[in-house]
């Protein structure tokens, strides 16, 4: 062998080398995937087991076909042919001593559809009784809590289609919401305006807090202006609450909602390999969570239609908005916890503390608050104890977490 091949065969060698250390190297620094399904196993060396005996078993083709061998004869033979039908003077005497058939829906027979949330069209109504009333999904209510409410009397009976031909377009002063409501002349009660019903008043809330801080001056003169055209309108008589007097009850709070708003939060990084966008859904999926309707955010759905979630798992929503998210790495998500906006009964922080524990295991990451410091299980039962707390302030203003005033409240 000359020395030219040796050198040749030698630098083929080492290329070999180069090429399969850097095909390690790129696997191992890749973002993690979703782990797909094997492949079928070998069914000749698998272990049947009987099923369970409430198991729904399918019959094979075989045993179907077994059975229609073994089936017994017929004891005698089917008269296919056709009967001979009476003459038509038969039939009419026979006729008459046949009493009517009532082929009316019985009393006891009740055929509504299930009730699923969803809006279903109204059922006929009974004679002799008066139409029943869609189901009209619940809105919020005012609150004297929170809202600084305006009432229009007017001078008789008006009709919701009246109401609502009138209302403003937006149902906001500046950064604060206001809800309006009528008294129903059938029920005496409170209620979100719809066009059926007749009201012999209307109450205006104006939200005086929210996240974005206290009512204003300015907001409350905008509310002002929305409302009298309504009154006007609706011939009614506007009374509305002083405006320093609102003011100031906003002020104090919003100074009570600042020092009790908490809002929780954990952030997973890895320790080692990024991860795809698939990956970590894969991941956060085993323990209940879905894909939120903002991108960047997987979602602990909340107990009942309209609630909030009750823990939102975020990440960089540039990765979930590319053209190729498995081509994209995230090396870091958070889970975060809305404490006002879940009722203590339903035990959020502990959903909390059990889903960022294993959340943390499956992702190969660690746990840490934001200034970087790992969070210990002594940090978890002290973060407990101060909501522990928290509750129960809320709970003695009248606002309890989860509430209706609370969401609205702390939103």
């Amino acid at each position: 062998m000359t020395l030219t091949v040796a050198l040749a065969i030698l630098a083929a060698v080492v290329l070999a080398a180069i090429l399969a250390h850097n095909t390690w190297t790129a696997r191992r620094q890749a973002p993690r995937r979703p782990r797909q399904p094997g492949p079928e196993r070998n069914r000749e060396h698998e272990i049947t087991r009987p099923p369970p005996p409430d198991a729904r078993v399918e019959p094979m083709l075989s045993q179907l076909d077994d059975a229609l061998d073994t089936r017994p004869e017929m004891p005698f033979a089917a008269d296919l042919s056709e009967p001979e039908l009476p003459a038509a003077a038969e039939l009419g005497s026979a006729a008459d001593d046949i009493a009517p058939v009532d082929l009316a829906e019985p009393e006891w027979a009740d055929t509504r559809p299930p009730d699923t949330g969803a809006a279903v069209p109204a059922p006929a109504a009974p004679k002799g009784g008066a139409p029943r009333r869609p189901r009209r999904a619940p809105g919020p209510q005012v609150d004297a809590l929170i809202d600084a409410i305006a009432t229009l009397r007017p001078e008789g009976v008006i009709s919701g289609a009246m109401l609502l031909q009138h209302l403003p377009t937006t149902h906001r002063a500046g950064g604060k919401s206001f809800y309006i409501e009528g008294l129903s002349a059938a029920t005496g009660e409170w209620e979100v305006p719809h066009e059926a019903a007749r009201y012999t008043e209307v109450q205006v809330g104006l939200q005086m807090a929210n996240r974005q801080g206290a009512l204003n001056e300015i907001e409350f003169s905008e509310f002002v202006q929305k409302m009298q055209p309504l009154a006007d309108a609706i011939g009614a008589e506007a009374e509305f609450p002083d405006m320093m007097d609102a003011v100031a009850q906003a002020r104090e709070l919003d100074a009570f909602a600042s020092q009790h708003d908490a809002q929780l939060s954990a952030c997973l990084r890895a320790n080692s390999v990024a991860w795809s966008l698939a990956y970590v859904e894969q991941c956060a999926s085993r323990h209940g969570f879905v894909p939120g309707a903002v991108p960047g955010r997987l979602v602990l759905p909340g107990d009942g239609v309209g609630a909030p979630p009750l823990l939102v798992l975020s990440f960089d929503a540039q990765v979930a908005l590319a053209d190729d998210a498995s081509q994209s790495a995230l090396r870091e998500v958070t889970l975060s916890l809305d404490v006002p906006q879940s009722p203590e009964s339903a035990e959020p922080f502990v959903a909390w503390q059990q889903s960022a524990r294993r959340l943390a295991d499956d992702l190969d990451a660690t746990l840490v608050d934001e200034q970087g410091h790992p969070i210990t299980l002594q940090a978890f039962a002290a973060i407990g104890q101060e909501l522990t707390r928290l509750y129960q302030a809320l709970t003695a203003r009248d606002l309890a977490a989860g509430s209706p005033a609370a969401r609205r409240l702390f939103s």
